[in-house]
């Protein structure tokens, strides 16, 4: 039984072998056809048969055919009329049925309801059917938390051990070794006895050059060394345990089948690598990544209850789910998670997963808040909170900021889409390992001598966002005051900066370009990489720029028109920490093209309602910019580069083409491939299957007529026969096939027929040769389609599938037609 649900298991490595879960005949409406991604040639084995059966055969079925008995035929005949297992499972890179997935399951729903009246188990099994769906996002909920919280914790440490180690405790980050030390001061909190670092422990000396060297050669040979064992980890276990996973997971939402990407090896690889790329230092984010671990939870458990195991549609329900799971455990948003699954991810989200969604997003923030990864009784370590209102005249720097998002989001798609697509097409892609130790050595080379970017990006972030007061000790907070004639440093944000602000703001323009330049380079790398993170510190860094320049706008010329009326000597008025948060959201928008999710999910990391408008201006505005030069963000350009069959719902279609214009076969294409209702042979039904590669065949009445009946896939065709080949006699290669509710009049001496009305889909989806192209991809987009027949006065007359209609779009946008294709 095991054997059985790892072959039926879309995300677990296919074994070659038959499918064994039995389906109910359900009306086949959408199809993979001739024209999908990596179609798998299925061949059928000969009919063996042995000669001393095939009398006895023909005999038996002589006798039931005779004297026009139709009612007795039929009725011997309707073997194949019982569910064939394995028929309407999907094989690797080809998208699912939504609609008969939805028919599937109102047929499942029906049954159970009109069997809970006939026992008490009956009603029972109705109850565990219905509460099924809470059960698997409440564990879903509970594990994403908890890895979220080890991730959380196990990075912090292996971070912090490129620089030192806790003597007293190993497993202690340097925060924690320190917390119960007598022997800090307040300037020097990060100072203790217990904490050493490496030239400390080496060379026995804690100051000089020697010991400086000594840290930065101990720092790159960490962080290589943390680049080297996740690369090798994923090369060799889990090769889809690399990037972000977020385009992979729109693809799968959409209805795309991936066999392996959430399945168990790439949970355990993804989790233990996340921790590893993080400590390595190179420019990337967990938060990303925690959505594809979260989805791996979801899709794991959902094998625990049938309602999900055996339906594909129901299982993306359940995946959404685990998306705001993810997001609401990577920022402590479980309301922003719901918005995200929502907004950016799910293809398919009725009222009824919104509620789990939240659900779920609840559980997992709950676990996250319980396990207190950061000690500090938040979800995030950038929690901030402001005290001071902000001004309208802020506005202005806010949608400054907007625009810098902007183009920056612009910018950074272009560059990493046009690295990417180098690193496919040259030697250089063949050589992932050598790709990722070479980016993290210059990445930790260039990294150490500036204490912003030696730092951990959270806690970069963490120290950009805070608003300075008197328990900051950051270089950003080192103002200067008047007192008694001489020059004193002050926590006053609303003082003259002094040198530690001036140095601060030298490096702060260095790690810009920095984090900009590796940012490009390192997402899209073989090690779990995630983009959220390094995109909000490169918009916190320009924010917080930003934020001082304006406040010493301020206090140096308290007197013209946009100041006098709100900024007094003296008053808070300019909060730079403010800026930060605002230019991380324009960037992260800039780059993802995300909206009402974005703020919801900063507004949740700043606990305060008062600044969701400098918010929404500055997404809106970073929005408006990137979409001027192109609409998509960086995941569906991600999903376009990799050529996943992916109809994005907001890409929309202006051309006046018709049907007959894109529809196969063209007439420079051989014929259509099609089966006739009751001609053929079960040797030229096979010989068919074995020459083509398509992977489903329209059923007409004659090749005369061209009257359409129905559609067969490929794959149901090859199981049925199998099946007959194995339960039934007198199936021979001669044995005529028939998709007709009767068998057709045969003599007296033939062979017995092959039925195989019951995988046929008697209502596939047609439009007429002239229906215009943008009616038919708004029916492919809400309807899930992956092909349906043209016809002209009920005659077939070709074929359109979900990979014709993305090619003719990337025609449109003279873009190459041949990229569509799953790489």
């Amino acid at each position: 039984m095991e054997e059985e649900d790892a072959a039926a298991d879309p995300y677990l490595p296919y074994d070659g072998g038959g499918d064994t879960i039995p389906l109910k005949e359900i009306p086949r409406r959408v199809i993979e056809s001739n024209h999908m991604a990596a179609p798998v040639k299925q061949t059928l084995p000969p009919l063996r048969l042995a000669r001393r059966g095939n009398q006895s055969a023909r005999s038996n079925y002589a006798m039931s055919n005779g004297g026009g008995a139709a009612s007795s035929s039929t009725h011997l005949l309707d073997f194949l009329e019982e569910p064939i297992p394995g028929v309407g499972t999907y094989d690797d890179f080809h998208t699912i049925d939504w609609v008969r997935e939805k028919c599937k399951d109102r047929e499942r729903h029906r049954k159970i309801n009109s069997k809970k009246k006939e026992s008490a188990w009956e009603f029972t099994k109705s109850l565990y059917d219905a509460w099924s769906g809470w059960l698997v996002v409440t564990l879903t909920g509970l594990a994403s938390g908890a890895l979220a919280g080890l991730i959380d914790i196990a990075a912090d440490w292996m971070n912090d051990l490129k620089e030192g180690v806790c003597l007293s405790a190993m497993w202690f980050n340097h925060e924690q070794c320190c917390w119960t030390s007598n022997e800090t001061t307040f300037a020097e909190r990060d100072k203790c006895p217990q904490w050493k670092s490496w030239a400390e422990l080496i060379l026995g000396q804690a100051e000089g050059p020697g010991s400086y060297i000594m840290n930065y050669f101990m720092y790159i040979y960490w962080a290589l060394s943390f680049a080297f064992l996740a690369v090798c980890l994923v090369k060799v276990f889990a090769p889809y345990a690399c990037g972000s996973g977020i385009p992979e997971i729109k693809t799968i939402l959409s209805g795309f089948i991936i066999r392996g990407y959430l399945g168990k090896w790439t949970l355990m690889i993804k989790t233990i690598t996340l921790v590893l790329a993080v400590a390595s230092g190179l420019s990337l984010g967990k938060e990303g990544p925690l959505v594809h671990v979260a989805c791996c939870c979801g899709n794991i458990f959902s094998y625990l209850f049938p309602k999900y195991s055996k339906n594909e549609a129901k299982k993306r329900e359940v995946l959404s789910a685990a998306s705001a799971a993810g997001v609401s455990v990577a920022f402590g948003a479980p309301i922003g998670g719901v918005l995200f699954s929502l907004e950016e991810v799910s293809y398919y989200f009725p009222l009824k997963t919104l509620w789990r969604s939240f659900f779920a997003a609840l559980v997992a923030a709950f676990v996250l808040r319980s396990i207190n990864p950061f000690g500090n009784s938040r979800l995030v370590l950038f929690y901030v909170e402001y005290h001071t209102p902000w001004y309208l005249f802020e506005l202005i720097p806010f949608i400054l900021l907007g625009v810098f998002g902007g183009l920056w989001g612009a910018f950074f798609i272009r560059a990493n889409i046009a690295w990417c697509r180098r690193r496919k097409s040259t030697r250089f892609g063949k050589y992932p390992v050598l790709e990722v130790i070479l980016v993290a050595a210059i990445t930790a080379v260039v990294a150490f001598p500036n204490p912003y970017t030696r730092q951990n990006t959270s806690e970069l972030i963490k120290e950009l966002f805070t608003d300075c007061g008197p328990l900051e000790s950051s270089q950003l907070c080192q103002y200067r005051s008047q007192m008694n004639g001489s020059k004193a440093f002050t926590d006053n944000p609303n003082r003259p900066a002094g040198p530690g602000v001036y140095s601060a703001m030298w490096q702060l323009c260095l790690a810009l370009i920095f984090k900009i330049i590796m940012t490009i380079f390192t997402f899209g790398l073989k090690v779990p990489s995630g983009l959220f993170i390094p995109s909000m510190a490169i918009g916190a860094i320009a924010g917080r720029i930003v934020g001082i320049a304006v406040e010493q706008l301020a206090y140096y010329h308290h007197d013209w028109f946009l100041f006098k009326e709100w900024c007094e000597v003296g008053a808070d008025c300019i909060t730079p920490g403010l800026y930060a948060m605002v230019g991380a959201a324009a960037c992260l928008g800039g780059v993802t093209r995300m909206t009402v999710s974005l703020v919801v999910i900063v507004f949740e990391l700043t606990g305060g309602l008062e600044y969701i408008v400098p918010l929404m201006a500055a997404v809106m505005t970073s929005k408006w910019v990137g979409d001027a030069f192109g609409r998509e963000g960086i995941y569906e350009a991600h999903i376009r580069l990799n050529g996943y069959p992916f109809l994005d719902a907001k890409e929309e279609f202006t051309h006046t083409t018709l049907a007959r214009e894109v529809m196969r076969p063209r007439r420079s294409d051989p014929p259509l491939a099609v089966l006739t209702q009751d001609d053929l042979t079960v040797e030229e039904l096979q010989g068919i299957i074995n020459e083509t590669s398509y992977n489903g065949f329209p059923v007409i009445v004659s090749k005369e007529s061209q009257r359409l009946v129905g559609f067969a896939l490929r794959r149901d065709i090859t199981i049925a026969i199998e099946n007959a080949r194995r339960k039934q006699e007198g199936i021979m290669l001669n044995s005529r096939v028939y998709f007709t509710q009767h068998a057709p009049t045969l003599p007296a001496d033939s062979p017995r027929p092959l039925k195989l009305r019951s995988i046929l889909d008697m209502s596939p989806f047609t439009v007429t040769d002239h229906t215009p192209m943008e009616i038919v991809v708004d029916i492919f987009r809400k309807l899930g389609l992956r092909q349906c027949l043209v016809t002209h006065n009920g005659r077939l007359l070709g074929i359109i599938t979900k990979k014709d209609i993305l090619r003719h779009m990337a025609q449109m946008a003279n873009q190459d037609p041949e990229s569509i294709m799953f790489n």
